[in-house]
């Protein structure tokens, strides 16, 4: 299991923010647990010296792409882009140095996942090159892939199909649990559970993380298949969490 970095932007700012209440209408809904100082080139060079690979730069709505682009280039082949991404603009991300691109709500309309829009990403692209976010909420008891800044309920569940199925067009899966995403109250674990038992291709597990202990339990209910993105609860975010212990534990599981 890995620890995942991520980058979240709003309005070129590096941001945390609660799951779910982001709005590009109505700001005065969007609560945010922490904005940086920092650029997020700044984050990314960390990650770099770090030897982080493999998490996410994602813009949360316009006004991002200049610091976006400043962060990928910072770590060339090391982050992931999303946001907003089409089969028109990938090209732009990957070319500035974004090893993957992220996709959810373009491969959806009308609440439905749309397999022609998923196929004219893969023309573009190339299934090597794309990441489907399956972000989720749990509704009438099953997890329910979430679009449009997770404000809207699609018709698509994750499940064993539906994680057999899609992971012959991408190559890695991303799942934030939108419920407790930037809350700090825990993981949801039949997610993480649901995840290392089904998922045949690489998969990052977000949200809820609060302590070292937290981890312990995405590696064991993951299965050790389950990568793990935490945000909020770290220090460099604002969090209790000390950076530097998570770091160690991911040291400590990938010599």
């Amino acid at each position: 299991m890995r620890i995942r970095p991520c980058i979240d932007l709003r309005n070129g700012r590096v941001v945390q923010i609660i799951g779910g209440t982001l709005s590009d209408t109505d700001a005065a809904t969007t609560q945010t647990n922490f904005e940086s100082e920092l650029d997020a080139a700044d984050y990314a060079r960390r990650y770099r010296d770090d030897d982080l690979p493999g998490g996410h730069v994602i813009a949360l709505g316009p006004g991002n792409e200049a610091a976006a682009l400043r962060a990928l280039q910072a770590f060339p082949g090391g982050m992931q882009y999303g946001g907003g991404v089409t089969p028109d603009n990938a090209w732009r991300f990957l070319d500035a140095g974004a090893s993957h691109v992220i996709v959810t709500s373009y491969v959806f309309q009308d609440g439905a996942l749309q397999q022609d829009r998923l196929d004219s990403l893969l023309q573009a692209v190339g299934a090597p090159r794309l990441v489907l976010d399956l972000s989720c909420r749990w509704r009438d008891g099953a997890f329910w892939v979430v679009t449009d800044r997770w404000q809207n309920f699609s018709s698509l569940r994750v499940d064993h199909e539906t994680l057999g199925r899609l992971s012959e067009f991408c190559a890695e899966f991303l799942v934030h649990g939108v419920d407790v995403e930037g809350r700090r109250q825990g993981i949801i674990e039949p997610l993480v559970e649901l995840l290392g038992k089904h998922a045949t291709i690489p998969v990052t597990y977000a949200g809820g993380v609060r302590t070292l202990s937290d981890l312990d339990r995405v590696e064991q209910l993951g299965r050790r298949q389950v990568d793990l993105t935490i945000g909020s609860a770290l220090d460099l975010f604002g969090g209790d969490l000390p950076y530097q212990h998570a770091l160690r534990w991911h040291r400590d599981r990938n010599p």
